[in-house]
């Protein structure tokens, strides 16, 4: 008999909680450093004071939604929700990364899904994001959520990799054409 499951806890990232934001998105960075537009190294370099005052603004600016996943207790993901800053219709999908040990147990669906329901009640009209090519899970997850490729694949700067826009188009909002 298998052991039961520990319960998978969903939840917004408090402005004291900056040690857990950083070592997530390190571990997200170290484990995929070609999934992310940021490198290991520049987020190491960030100062502890920084990861606290992102966190601090994103508690009270009402455009973000830093969300962590845990299971028994231990952060194993992350994504980070926040209206555009020049159309608040739209929500943009950073950061987003399960670890391992949570891989294949509906982590990522989750996160996904808690960010797309916030959009939601910010009366958001579509939620994007950017996928590196290459066939991943990411993408794999993305389209079976919904999300539509945004027109053709473009180089990311200073990379070897191509990178695909992506939108969901939300309940209520006229459907969206390719940029």
């Amino acid at each position: 008999m298998s052991q039961p499951q520990p319960p998978l806890v969903i939840r917004v990232l408090a402005a004291d909680e900056a040690p857990i934001y950083r070592e997530v998105r390190l571990r997200a960075l170290a484990n995929a450093p070609d999934m992310f537009c940021s490198t290991l190294a520049s987020e190491q370099a960030r100062p502890p004071v920084a990861w606290a005052e992102r966190l601090a603004a994103a508690g009270t600016s009402g455009h973000d939604y830093p969300l962590v996943a845990e299971l028994a207790g231990a952060a194993v993901g992350q994504v980070w929700a926040k209206r555009d800053a020049d159309d608040p219709a739209v929500v943009n999908i950073f950061q987003m990364w399960v670890a391992p040990e949570g891989r294949g147990r509906g982590v990522a669906a989750a996160l996904l899904r808690e960010a797309i329901n916030w959009a939601r009640s910010k009366n958001a009209l579509s939620v994007q994001l950017s996928v590196t090519c290459g066939g991943s899970a990411a993408a794999r997850l993305y389209l079976r959520e919904g999300f539509h490729d945004v027109g053709p694949a473009t180089p990311r700067a200073g990379t070897p990799l191509f990178e695909q826009a992506m939108r969901l188009v939300l309940a209520g909002a006229a459907p969206s054409r390719p940029a």
